[in-house]
């Protein structure tokens, strides 16, 4: 059933065209996520669909009883109410037996807000947008409309929100930058491009396929539409004669051809390796710890920074992440320890929030206040010309800086601090308000970086791409290392979490044991399988193998169902029961498995 429909939508801001006659639906059961460049209008379709914006022409139709929960990007409260009053604040719960606001002081401790009672006067922006969210959840409706609901969370809070997301009932339509989240908890991408919408069913990944299909078949017909011109061009030079109706009705069809609108192709943030020199001695942490009053952060930590090093620190909100950059890039002195730096070392900082722009300032002096020309490996190339791989094109480079999207400052910003050409690059949080397209050519730029890489992030994505070795803030300031990306790092941090369970089961069982003198003569069961594991365990990977055959089946109808969506969304919804059958199975397998290894063991002894 439709919920919503936006009908032939035109918007422009200023000289910017962000719509031009789109239309598209919401319906239930959809869970789309919305992508597109910095500034092509994503925060402004969802306002416009909030009803809290109106399109320059069009209309946006809704059902007389359909709701609207709505997350904006920078959420208000009421600084005279507590945080959970501020939540619960006008909103009824639709069932009598539920405790609005013993469910809204869970999910605020969930995400971070230790104390719901207290004023919103004294939280931080991230905690703000959490605390919003919650309201926004929390809110009956047909349709959420989030705005980078995964802004500011970590990755702890990701998941449970991937969670509460995947189980929602309603439809959502949200705009986020996490990768992972999309291919998780999405059904449907909606792409802004050049002021037209695109609609994909499926998540990211089947975006990305489905894209490329796209741009390939546009390609095709602009190359034969150019064939088609060069062969009607030269009948025009041999002298066309408009006498007959055919002959009225080719001339026409050439100055259709010749009048035509290329094709435009995605512009690139090309960004060349830009680096000093870096000597042997880079920057040395000994032994340092940082506490702000009672709250220990960082004890006795001690790395030396090597070359080419691309390190991913991780951690709850608050816990030190980002006083750890500041130690190491000299804006905050550590308690005690020693901070040693060479002298060669040139630090670029990425910092969560832009650093003081003269929003006066056009685009390209902003840029040239730090370089009018700087030395890459393709030779030396000028602060415009570097704005154009940014994105930052002829026109919008002579616009002033208050005239640009958030995200698209966020860019200028990462561009400044690129054009110093660090050696040693400092990011915290670079993935919040990039769109895909700048995270994707970014991450492929850090993979041929000369210099050494420190990125804080909760995108997993991000990590899993960059990353080689995971900085981890544990209990009581104490920073454990692992090797490899971010999904290296879950597999060696649930590894541990298991042993240090059966440690703990071992101990209680031995404490037990000690209490009494007679069950020390007890011997262990004898390992085996119970009838019931026997049989699964002799039909376990027939089980797999046909649950995996059912999904490549069902790919296959959603590719040849891609325009009628009540069986799309009838076969996604088979697809996510299979996948999570397979996945039960899988672990499943591994029990079992283990376990037929743990008896054949005992077996040989």
């Amino acid at each position: 059933m439709n919920l919503l429909t936006v009908e032939n939508m035109t918007k422009s801001y200023t000289e910017r065209l962000l719509f031009d006659n789109v239309s598209f639906g919401i319906n239930e059961g959809d869970k789309i996520g919305v992508i597109g460049i910095n500034g092509t209008g994503k925060s402004t379709l969802l306002k416009i669909i909030a009803g809290l914006e109106d399109g320059d022409t069009g209309n946006v139709v809704k059902g007389r009883t359909v709701r609207i929960g709505y997350l904006p990007q920078t959420p208000t409260f009421d600084e005279d109410l507590t945080i959970l009053q501020n939540v619960v604040k006008d909103q009824k719960a639709e069932e009598e037996y539920r405790n609005l606001e013993g469910e809204a002081y869970a999910m605020l401790q969930k995400l971070g807000i230790e104390d719901p009672n207290a004023s919103p006067k004294n939280l931080s922006g991230g905690q703000k947008k959490r605390a919003a969210l919650v309201r926004t959840l929390l809110t009956p409706a047909d349709i959420l409309v989030l705005d980078e609901p995964t802004n500011h969370l970590d990755n702890e809070m990701a998941e449970w929100l991937e969670d509460y997301l995947s189980r929602y009932r309603g439809a959502f339509i949200m705009i986020t930058h996490d990768r992972y989240f999309l291919d998780k908890v999405v059904n449907k991408i909606i792409e802004i491009d050049k002021g037209k919408i695109y609609t994909y069913p499926g998540n990211y990944t089947k975006f990305i396929e489905l894209k490329a299909e796209r741009e390939d078949m546009e390609l095709a017909t602009e190359r034969k539409a150019k064939s088609m011109y060069r062969m009607e061009l030269e009948w025009m030079m041999r002298g066309a004669r408009a006498r007959s109706t055919k002959q009225k009705a080719r001339i026409e069809r050439f100055e259709t051809l010749r009048d035509r609108k290329g094709i435009e192709t995605d512009g690139k943030v090309e960004i060349n390796a830009l680096a000093s020199r870096l000597g042997k001695k880079t920057i040395e942490l000994n032994e340092i710890s940082k506490s702000y009053g009672d709250k220990k952060l960082i004890e006795d930590f001690t790395y030396i920074l090597l070359p080419e090093d691309r390190i991913g620190i991780i951690g709850p909100n608050g816990c030190g992440k980002s006083t750890l950059l500041n130690i190491i890039t000299g804006k905050i002195q550590a308690d005690k320890g020693l901070v040693e730096v060479g002298t060669t070392v040139k630090i670029g900082y990425f910092s969560q929030e832009n650093e003081y722009m003269d929003e006066k300032l056009r685009v390209i002096d902003y840029v040239r206040e730090t370089a009018e020309y700087i030395q890459t490996s393709e030779g030396t190339i000028t602060a415009a010309q570097m704005c154009e791989k940014f994105l930052f094109t002829g026109s919008m480079q002579y616009s002033l800086i208050s005239k640009l999207s958030g995200g698209e400052k966020r860019r200028l910003y990462l561009l400044k601090v690129l054009m110093d050409a660090p050696n040693i690059l400092v990011l915290d949080e670079p993935t919040n308000d990039l769109d895909i397209q700048t995270l994707t050519i970014l991450e492929d730029y850090l993979e041929t970086y000369p210099g050494i890489v420190v990125t804080v992030s909760h995108d997993r994505y991000f990590l899993d791409k960059i990353a080689t070795r995971i900085f981890s803030f544990e209990r009581n300031g104490v920073i454990d290392q692992y090797e490899g990306n971010f999904s290296d790092y879950k597999i060696a941090a649930q590894g541990q979490e298991k042993n240090n369970e059966q440690d703990y089961s071992y101990s209680k069982t031995t404490e037990k044991k000690s209490a009494s003198m007679e069950t020390w003569k007890q011997r262990a069961p004898k390992l085996k399988f119970s009838y019931r594991e026997q049989r699964e365990y002799e039909t376990i990977d027939e089980d797999i193998a046909k649950l995996e055959l059912e999904i490549e089946e069902v790919d296959r109808e959603i590719e040849k169902s891609s325009t009628n969506y009540s069986k799309l969304n009838e076969l996604m919804e088979n697809k996510e029961k299979l996948e999570k059958a397979l996945e039960e199975k899988m672990e499943r397998w591994v029990y079992l498995n283990d376990l037929a290894e743990q008896i054949e063991a005992a077996k040989n002894k």
